[in-house]
């Protein structure tokens, strides 16, 4: 069932469980090896053997870790895209190498600054045929909780509705429900280490 409620209430549960999610993240052990696992599972579907043009995210903190797979994914046909935050706003880059990333402010690895106005190198959402998303935790009806920075929801607001939206979590960033409010996006799938979650999408 879904459960969606408003207002203070919403914020006050999601800062709860996004710190129950942190911790739990912060102490899940072999992120590596799962990582890749996760990684390769994602690699594997056949949404991404449909896809042209894919956005991976570039994993920071205890995120599921991408950097690893990042690489192979380059090496292939695929279109990679990465995003990169300016001003609150992410915007999107079509990454050719790992020498296009550099560790930028808070020690995430970002596109190099140089970069990032060559109009070849600047993508659209509209663009995109799959997109993978990270988040702090999420429910199996496919429910998304951030950072709380609402980066990600004005971003996928504006992707294309048969372009699927894929999120990478480790077990433990699974809940049983997440609260939700009306303008949350919803995952057409989540992929952990044991399961691949069918979620509800945008068609909730």
């Amino acid at each position: 069932m879904n459960h969606t409620t408003n207002g203070a209430n919403v914020a006050e549960q999601k800062t709860r469980i996004r710190q129950q999610a942190y911790a739990k993240r912060k102490a899940q052990e072999d992120k590596d090896a799962l990582s890749r696992q996760i990684v390769s599972q994602f690699m594997a579907l056949d949404e991404y053997a449909a896809s042209e043009t894919i956005m991976f995210y570039v994993d920071v903190r205890a995120e599921v870790r991408t950097r690893h797979n990042l690489a192979g994914a380059l090496q292939s046909s695929k279109r990679i895209v990465v995003p990169y935050c300016v001003d609150g706003e992410l915007e999107l880059f079509h990454l050719e190498s790992m020498e296009e990333l550099s560790i930028g402010m808070y020690q995430i690895l970002e596109p190099r600054a140089d970069l990032r106005p060559v109009a070849a190198k600047r993508i659209e959402v509209s663009q995109l045929d799959l997109i993978m998303v990270p988040g702090v935790a999420f429910d199996a009806r496919g429910a998304r909780t951030g950072h709380g920075k609402g980066y990600y929801d004005k971003l996928l607001q504006h992707a294309r509705l048969d372009a699927p939206l894929v999120a990478l979590a480790f077990d433990c960033q699974m809940f049983p429900e997440l609260p939700s409010a009306a303008h949350d996006v919803f995952m057409d799938k989540i992929i952990t280490q044991s399961n691949v979650h069918t979620g509800l999408g945008r068609s909730r």
